[in-house]
């Protein structure tokens, strides 16, 4: 296990390493328990340095021998790395150590999973492998030897050499470590090809286990896809002779763009139509965009040091948001997209994880993969977009690529250039990189109807936290239209751009008083309070020619409508439902749009809007709102939805497009609320007829929420019983659906199954990833699942930290809720943090949330 002392790591400290390294040549000698790994490495001294210090990185490695210019020498070995005394000059350091692969449970380093060697060297694993620099601005060519008697031996770059148990691979762009990739079992590939915008051919290949090779097509179309769009969008094209994916069982994360072989979790990248419902396929495209366009923004352009993550991966998850959206529906997308990041970012900032996009301290890495670096940093993306216009963007990007290829790069690397391209000064901008916490966007309207003027006037106020204790103004594009009393727009969308802390704009030659459709695209990821009534609201929801402010119109009245059900007992709103009804039927609106109208707040949604207004969330209570308003939809709107259920029912073959998705997101929608007034028997129908995953497991969740969905579960199991994948849906679905009361006892009972394997990451997710989901599951007043979580990350923490502290963050929000729960958690927070040898993730991550 790694050293569990904190130490902490200063952005301010930062220092070039002091040796440039030139090329690095490793050799691999594959066996489970004793694999020997050789390398040799042409280091000199780097004149930007001012510390000669020779410190090589290591953990966990078995020193055989160490030379410097083909001499022996004695290093000074610690459970962090090693030094040595080396020349002035130039030399070749040489180094043999030994690694234990099938005992690497916490899959970072080189790891074995089912009979297969696999990697994962972000962001610090490649210390693991054997001693080196390990950190992104020590930037090199590999090449890698690799021996061992498995029929696929693969790694970075180009095939320099094939043989019987033998394999070589070069790499002739510099990376840095945490990009190495290795693999090697025997898998068989799914083999394409690609034609690059210069006409150079790349040989694509999708490596899976035997038996995997029927959910092939899909990933491999999807990276076509991706290849073509990232040069007609950003003109990059692919710079090897090939590519090659990896699906991997036994994986911490979705998947990774280590050079020229991306290793994917199989969750992230295995689909047939039997198997994968519509989301797992739109997940997966979008996952192989996101690991493919890091090919240039994450690869030839890497970040300096770990502060910098935000540049690589929050202007990819934004080109991957791109990507989706193009393929398939935008408001759609930027609907989800923003559900997301208040679900999950918002939680972060407003709790004691909080930390700005670019943090100025850290104790692991490992922790800050979160919404933050990611969603947040993409949003920064797409406000600078606005603010610059997509001319300036294109320009910029283009600058960016030209000046920083094979760079390892910084925030201020990536603001110069927008900069010098429009002109602008972006020091004002830059606050969104160092501050952390959601800015309240505040909001009201004057009208002078003698002069046809409406001014609307803004302040904003983000809350002091102890990552940022003084919080400036920051720069906020915001997005307006006016709607007229007749419905139709009578100001198109403009941007204003808001710098001050209070700020009014004027919009005139009005001649009625229209209604204020403000952040419209949610242009910046705030919390907008705009004191709007219900008439106004009804108004934007009927008529906005916003698609998302339209929705967001929608679910502003739901929100409401379930505060007043939580807090005052009443019915849910009729007027909300009077106005939704005709949206449902409307043709001329998609069906994925109409499905997201049917949706509602989530729990942990209200929670956090009851707590923001003062008031101590009960969980007991919001679910029993959600319910009640749900039985409401289905009995008020019963008649259109069975007509959308049937009118939109897909007959043709299936497909994973846009079109038949939004379809099917419709109907399942309908026979969700249809299940509770009508009873079961059209979820059963369609569970027995259906004939791909999207339409079983709809009609399975409505059959176990009307609970008649017992014999379904066992035809489920029987079936599915031999895919591993499908069975995680199996095992998280039941904990979902579990009432309140039953969650952590169906939580339980399925982690005594014979097929629940704790140490997948996969599987301990869809159990106990779903109870902590499950908002009033896990806060029961009981308090059985904060000690059932609580005991199965005692459990899993010493065999794979990185998934036990990313699971801690179901606790963070504790402190909002009632004394009883509090002390409950509060319980569960000291044991773990008791635990001896508690990892250094999970230690970081449970004092930053006991200290709240």
């Amino acid at each position: 296990m790694r050293d569990a002392t904190p130490q902490t790591i200063y952005l301010s400290d930062y220092q070039p390493f002091g040796y440039l390294v030139d090329e690095v040549a490793l050799t691999f000698d594959l066996d489970p328990h004793k694999t020997r790994v050789k390398s040799r490495i042409a280091f000199r001294r780097n004149p930007a340095a001012a510390d000669a210090e020779f410190f090589l990185h290591g953990e966990e490695l078995s020193l055989i021998s160490a030379q410097i210019d083909g001499k022996a020498v004695t290093p000074k070995v610690t459970e962090r790395g090693l030094t040595c005394d080396v020349p002035d000059g130039p030399f070749i350091w040489e180094a043999e150590v030994e690694i234990d692969p099938k005992r690497n449970t916490a899959l970072e380093g080189l790891y074995m999973s089912n009979g297969m060697y696999c990697t994962q060297c972000e962001a610090e694993g490649f210390r693991k492998i054997t001693y080196y620099p390990d950190r992104p601005d020590v930037m090199s060519v590999f090449t890698v030897t690799i021996n061992g008697p498995h029929p696929v031996l693969l790694s970075n770059g180009n095939p320099v050499a094939q043989g019987p148990n033998h394999a070589e691979w070069h790499d002739p762009w510099p990376k840095p470590a945490y990009l190495f990739a290795l693999v090697a079992g025997g898998l068989v590939a799914h083999s394409d090809r690609f034609t690059t915008m210069s006409g150079r051919e790349v040989d694509l290949n999708l490596y899976v286990r035997p038996g995997d090779e029927g959910k092939c097509a899909f990933g491999m179309e999807a990276l076509k896809k991706s290849m073509t769009w990232d040069e007609e969008v950003y003109g990059r094209e692919y710079d090897l002779d090939i590519f090659n994916i990896v699906a991997v069982d036994d994986f911490n994360m979705g998947a990774m763009e280590n050079k020229g072989l991306n290793i994917f979790n199989s969750a992230a990248v295995l689909a047939s139509p039997e198997t994968s419902t519509d989301d797992n396929f739109e997940r997966i495209e979008a996952i192989i965009a996101h690991e493919y366009f890091h090919n240039w923004t994450g690869n030839r352009i890497t970040c300096r040091d770990w502060f910098q993550l935000c540049l690589k991966e929050g202007l990819t998850v934004y080109r991957d948001s791109q990507f989706t959206s193009d393929m398939r529906s935008a408001p759609v997308k930027r609907i989800s997209d923003v559900i997301d990041l208040r679900g999950r970012q918002f939680a972060e900032d407003q709790g004691p994880l909080a930390h700005p996009v670019r943090p100025e301290s850290f104790q692991e890495i490992n922790n800050f993969y979160t919404a933050t670096v990611y969603e947040k940093g993409a949003e920064v993306i797409g406000m600078l977009k606005t603010l610059v216009g997509d001319d300036a963007y294109a320009k910029a990007l283009d600058l960016y690529f030209e000046r920083h290829d094979g760079d390892a790069a910084t925030i201020e690397d990536w603001l110069k250039v927008f900069e010098e391209t429009t002109g602008r000064d972006l020091t004002q901008f830059k606050r969104w990189y160092s501050q952390a916490g959601t800015p309240r966007l505040a909001v009201t309207e004057a009208w002078d109807a003698g002069k046809g003027v409406l001014t609307l006037s803004f302040s904003q106020h983000t809350p002091p936290s102890t990552a940022t204790p003084d919080p400036a103004p920051q720069v906020l594009p915001i997005a307006v239209g006016l709607i007229g009393p007749d419905g139709k727009e009578v100001a198109p969308t403009r941007v204003l751009e808001m710098t001050e802390a209070e700020q009014s704009f004027v919009f005139d030659g009005l001649d009625e008083r229209p209604t204020a459709s403000i952040l419209r695209g949610f242009s910046a990821p705030v919390v907008l309070e705009h004191d709007q009534s219900k008439q106004e609201r009804l108004h934007l929801l009927a008529h906005d020619s916003d698609a998302f402010n339209r929705w967001e119109a929608g679910r502003t009245l739901a929100r409401q409508s379930l505060l007043d059900s939580i807090l005052l007992s009443s019915a849910p709103d009729a007027a909300w439902l009077d106005a939704l009804e005709p949206l449902l039927s409307d043709e001329t609106l998609e069906p994925a749009y109409r499905a997201l109208m049917l949706g509602l707040p989530s729990h942990a949604d209200l929670a956090s809007t009851l707590h923001t207004k003062g008031h101590t969330p009960d969980p007991a209570a919001i679910y029993a709102a959600v319910e009640a308003t749900r039985e409401a939809m289905a009995a008020r709107f019963a008649d259109v939805l069975g007509t959308l259920y049937a009118q939109h029912k897909i007959d043709a073959p299936y497909r994973p497009d846009a079109e038949q998705s939004g379809k099917r997101a419709l109907t399942n929608a309908a026979l969700s609320l249809l299940t509770r007034v009508q009873g079961p028997e059209r979820a059963q129908a369609q569970f027995d007829a259906a004939d791909n995953m999207t339409q079983q497991l709809s009609a399975l969740a409505a059959l176990l929420r009307s609970g008649h969905g017992d014999q379904a579960l066992a035809d489920f199991e029987a079936q599915w019983r031999a895919d591993r994948l499908v069975m995680d849906k199996w095992f998280g679905l039941q904990v979902s659906q579990a009432s309140p009361e039953r969650a952590a006892e169906v939580a339980q009972h399925l982690t005594e199954h014979a097929d629940f394997n704790w140490k997948n990451p996969n599987r301990f997710r869809a159990v106990f990833g779903s109870l902590a989901m499950h908002h009033a599951g896990f806060h029961h007043e009981s308090g059985k699942g904060y000690t059932l979580l609580a005991d199965w990350l005692m459990r899993l923490d010493p065999i794979n930290p990185q998934t036990t502290a990313r699971l801690c963050s179901a606790f963070q929000t504790w402190r909002r809720y009632d004394a009883a729960r509090q002390a409950k958690i509060e319980v569960e927070l000291d044991r773990m943090l008791a635990t001896p040898g508690l990892s250094r993730d999970t230690s970081e991550m449970l004092s930053r949330i006991r200290a709240a």
